[in-house]
């Protein structure tokens, strides 16, 4: 029953989502290296958006549980892709220079590009390695090695670094350009933009740290005080205590996103990078405020 359920699932998002739209989002997995299809990982998140929206349904109200479908599915769906992808960018990065070096010390001993190419799989360069394997197999099927090379760069074309890097590689096989003597130019470049990237973030971290604490912290602390005070103030005054609190925790989860975005502004450049940061801050932050606000603050300052 539940494999019916499952395919007739997979069935209408098939039916219900557009086809480009579909494959896109399968590179996007594949990409991430999720062993799923597409319309089965999207099911997946579905689901487990409802389990989490079901727990909430039973010790709160509906619109923290719709709240809670919403976060759960889109974190599945595509927050978690996207953290495996940008890790796995990150790694292959890394390692870049590196690898760029191997091949140069390979070709000046005199073996050719695809001989030095082959020689770099047996290395220990993690998800980098796994991309030349990849590159060397087509090679061997007979595809032309500058177009495997493409298809390299094409595949991680979300890394400006890498995509970069191999089509200036690319362009120096097309004109006969000394290899060896390119990657070397090209690996020590990239070591160049990796440092400036760590510096970038060292000198950063005090401007992320005091967004992490304003709004993750100090700021949804304030606002759970402030709904704590409204449910103890006497005199028979009666406030709108629910509506106050759902206004100021849509605030606490707005200025949250807002700040992750500014955070990856800031550190990496780019909003996308935020998204990370956005959504640690708004589960820290409306943490703050529901434990803050349920708690029994007002009547302990007299109020």
């Amino acid at each position: 029953m539940a494999s019916g359920l499952s395919s007739s699932l997979i069935s209408l998002v098939n039916k219900l989502v557009p086809s480009r739209w579909m494959k896109r989002y399968e590179l996007f997995i594949y990409s991430s290296g999720i062993n799923f299809l597409a319309a089965e990982y999207l099911v997946v998140s579905f689901l487990l958006g409802v389990i989490f929206a079901l727990v909430v349904a039973l010790v709160s109200s509906a619109l923290y549980a719709f709240g809670t479908f919403i976060a759960v599915f889109l974190g599945m769906a595509f927050g978690y892709p996207y953290w495996r992808v940008m890790k796995r960018i990150d790694e292959m990065e890394r390692n870049l220079p590196d690898a760029f070096f191997y091949l140069a010390s390979s070709l000046r001993a005199g073996i050719s590009f695809s001989e030095a190419l082959e020689e770099l799989t047996t290395a220990k360069f993690g998800a980098l390695t796994e991309e030349f394997k990849k590159t060397v197999s087509e090679i061997k099927k007979g595809r032309p090695t500058v177009e495997a090379l493409r298809a390299f760069a094409l595949r991680n074309r979300k890394s400006t670094v890498l995509y970069r890097s191999m089509m200036i590689i690319i362009e120096a096989l097309e004109r006969g350009a000394p290899m060896s003597d390119v990657l070397v130019y090209v690996g020590n470049d990239v070591r160049e933009i990796l440092r400036i990237k760590q510096e970038r973030k060292a000198s950063t971290g005090m401007q992320m740290m005091f967004f992490i604490t304003t709004s993750g912290f100090i700021g949804p602390l304030i606002l759970g005080v402030v709904v704590q005070v409204m449910k103890n103030v006497g005199s028979g005054i009666v406030l709108p205590v629910d509506t106050v609190s759902t206004i100021l925790l849509g605030f606490v989860v707005i200025q949250a996103i807002i700040s992750g975005l500014g955070i990856g502004v800031i550190r990496e450049g780019k909003y996308t990078s935020g998204m990370k940061y956005a959504l640690l801050l708004v589960v820290m932050g409306v943490a703050i405020f529901k434990m803050t606000s349920a708690a029994n603050i007002g009547a302990s300052m007299g109020f």
